[in-house]
């Protein structure tokens, strides 16, 4: 079970559904992501931890709006 804010439940997330939730393509998230691969670090075998995916709303925002 994740913890869900107003539009996104906070879980473990592949990269393609974190894409999906940005509504942009894996490669425009990897994009996005690089220059932040330290601070979030590797993912660990499919998905991303919740603590990584809670990195990367902080640096990122949250889907769907605005900062």
């Amino acid at each position: 079970m994740g913890i869900t804010t107003d539009k996104f439940e906070l879980k473990a997330y592949s990269k393609r559904e974190l894409a999906e939730k940005y509504q942009v393509s894996v490669k425009t998230f990897n994009s996005w992501l690089k220059p932040f691969e330290d601070k979030v670090g590797k993912k660990s075998g499919r998905y991303y931890t919740v603590n990584q995916v809670k990195t990367m709303l902080e640096v990122l925002g949250v889907p769907g709006t605005v900062n």
